[in-house]
């Protein structure tokens, strides 16, 4: 079984990259085909890693076809390829994420990427309420060393969600609206021989962050269970 990303993959998305038309992706359909065949038992491999530790329900493919109904960008396929990996079971939150893109734009991740309206209150006022135990998370060595030590930060709130104090101490955790966190890989370590032990050590570093979360997110705020 595939336990790393094959050059072809790469080499394949490249080609797709300069030649992102349907006529193109007809006339090289065994060729996507054989790299989606290659990528199926990495994830497998992945799968199989994650429920030694954890309990996978689902393994996604997302689409090479891209939604162009709404986009100026009328490319028929997307130029990466990705798959999450979602847990078992309402008292597991959390998920992970892997995405395949030449030019050094590959990528692990994982957490809670744009929360139902509820989940995100409940998670702002957690950290309204003590913020240490999440940053001690997010800076643990291991985990900061891998992760960069934060969340992605991308379009947070620009002061303070309604009801929240803009000058809380927490207000930077407050703010976001996605608690995920990424580690970026480069096309010589997806392609190595262990990259899906290097990818299964740092999907199993996000453990204690989704423990956390899952006993947010399943508790009210006097710490009863919601289940």
């Amino acid at each position: 079984m595939t336990t790393s990303i094959p050059q072809s993959t790469l080499s394949f998305l490249e080609s797709l990259r300069e030649n992102n038309t349907r006529d193109w992706m007809t006339e090289h359909k065994k060729d996507y085909q054989a790299s989606e065949k290659a990528l199926k038992q990495v994830y497998a491999s992945i799968v199989d890693g994650l429920n030694e530790t954890d309990e996978i329900e689902k393994l996604k493919v997302f689409r090479i076809n891209r939604d162009v109904r709404f986009s100026n960008d009328k490319t028929p396929y997307n130029v990466h390829r990705s798959a999450s990996f979602s847990r078992v079971g309402a008292h597991r939150r959390g998920g992970y994420y892997l995405r395949i893109e030449p030019g050094n734009k590959s990528a692990i991740a994982g957490g809670f990427f744009n929360p139902e309206p509820a989940d995100l209150k409940r998670i702002r006022t957690e950290f309204q309420m003590d913020a240490s135990e999440i940053r001690e998370i997010l800076s643990d060595t291991a985990f900061a060393k891998a992760f960069g030590g934060s969340f992605d930060a991308w379009n947070p709130v620009k002061t303070a969600p309604r009801g929240f104090d803009v000058n809380d101490p927490n207000i930077d955790l407050i703010r976001l609206k996605n608690f995920v966190v990424r580690k970026n890989f480069t096309d010589k370590e997806i392609t190595s021989p262990d990259f899906t032990k290097i990818a299964l050590s740092h999907f199993r570093l996000l453990r204690p962050f989704f423990d956390y979360m899952s006993d947010v997110l399943t508790t009210d705020l006097n710490g009863e269970s919601l289940l």
